[in-house]
């Protein structure tokens, strides 16, 4: 029955098809009054019981304007990543555990049909030339896709939910943060310290990058730069979103991190915001920092606070040719506090460390460490006390903390 009802899918589909490059663009309502003519007709030739008739309306449609049979998963809220590994092999990440989702693609056409769906919706190509590709969903999903020839087992797309915007107020209920922390980092956020967020992968990095930047003061200017628009930043009526750019099969038109980093510089912004930095474009972020734009955030992969450092030691030499002690002064000189997040062993995101950046002194950037993670304790304990609180005192707040 359930083969079958596929089959009558595919073939009320291709009918569906062919109507729709007939008329040339249709809307939404045209679109479903086409499917449901095209199910009249068929359940007039064979019997189709009402649930039938429901399970077509809905799949032919998401088929044309969403994601087919992943849309059930997007609509999901219990589902938070789902990952794709060729026509045949869906996982998903559910409540926190990895699965295998019963459901398989038809061929490898019907998921290629997909990704090209996705990818188009904001001007963006994938293709075996330029096999590689980030996405985002209408609802801020993040997606990226891996085709082959690089991808051995077929076309391989992971999407990663945000359903919803995470707010300080729910980390706290989930424990990831102590409301002390929050308090503290809110102080921080308004008074305009640069702060940096790192952390390992699905550590929540973007989450908490959106979380904090909700103590923002709505009457700044902000200028989000991301690689693929994620930030829900709704409280900010003066906010300008940037997002980059791939070359395109001619090898031309690429705009990138740095390139938007640099064109933010001009357009007289409160804070600047670089949703993840990877490579070169941390010479531009950390410069932005060091020239006036208080208050800036951004994130990193690493496995400790230290290990950031380091990395961001090694981006800024992608980019320019300076002597390390040069390099370590500018990062000393543009960060004032480090977040550090990770994943526990029971899959639980936390803050495990928050840290302020000091001065460069004897070869070393200095870290005063202000909170950390009492893994016995299971929580997050203040262990320093704030050492550069110039900021403070320019906000006139230094009573606050």
């Amino acid at each position: 029955m359930e083969g079958n009802r596929e089959e009558l899918r595919e073939a009320l589909r291709e009918r569906i098809l062919e109507g729709i490059k007939e008329r040339g663009l249709v809307t939404d309502e045209e679109l479903l009054k086409m499917i449901d003519t095209e199910i009249a007709s068929k359940t007039k030739e064979d019997h189709l019981s009402l649930s039938d008739r429901i399970y077509l309306r809905k799949s032919l449609f998401n088929s044309f304007r969403k994601l087919d049979m992943l849309q059930e998963l997007v609509d999901d809220s219990s589902v938070s990543e789902i990952m794709v590994n060729g026509p045949k092999d869906v996982f998903i990440e559910k409540n926190g555990r990895m699965t295998r989702w019963g459901k398989t693609f038809e061929s490898g056409e019907q998921l290629e049909n997909i990704i090209q769906q996705i990818v188009s919706r904001i001007n963006r190509t994938v293709n075996t030339g330029s096999p590689i590709v980030d996405a985002r969903l209408e609802d801020g999903s993040r997606v990226h896709i891996v085709l082959p020839p690089v991808a051995l087992n077929g076309p391989t797309m992971t999407v990663r939910k945000f359903p919803e915007p995470i707010t300080i107020e729910k980390l706290i209920a989930y424990r990831s943060i102590s409301r002390e922390c929050a308090e503290f980092l809110r102080v921080l956020v308004e008074s305009g310290y640069n702060m940096f967020i790192s952390g390992g992968t699905n550590s929540g990095k973007s989450t908490f990058l959106n979380a904090l930047s909700a103590y923002i003061p709505p009457t700044e200017r902000v200028i989000t730069i991301e690689d693929s628009a994620e930030l829900q930043i709704r409280h900010i009526p003066n906010l300008v979103r940037l997002e980059t750019r791939n070359r395109n099969s001619e090898g031309e038109g690429e705009i990138s991190m740095s390139d938007l980093i640099k064109a933010s510089l001009r357009m007289n912004p409160s804070r600047i915001i670089v949703g993840e930095v990877r490579g070169k474009e941390a010479i531009d972020m950390l410069s932005a920092m060091n020239t006036g734009h208080s208050g800036s955030l951004s994130t990193g992969h690493s496995n400790s606070s230290r290990d950031m450092l380091s990395r961001l030691e090694t981006m800024v030499l992608m980019g320019v040719d300076m002597p390390i002690a040069a390099v370590r002064n500018q990062i000393a000189s543009a960060l004032d506090i480090l977040i550090h997040l990770g994943r526990l062993y029971d899959g639980s995101r936390r803050v495990l460390e928050i840290s302020e950046i000091g001065g460069y002194e004897n070869g070393e950037i200095e870290i005063n460490r202000l909170f950390e993670y009492d893994a016995k304790e299971k929580r997050l304990k203040k262990c320093g006390s704030l050492k550069n609180r110039e900021k403070l005192r320019l906000c006139g707040r230094e009573g606050a903390l």
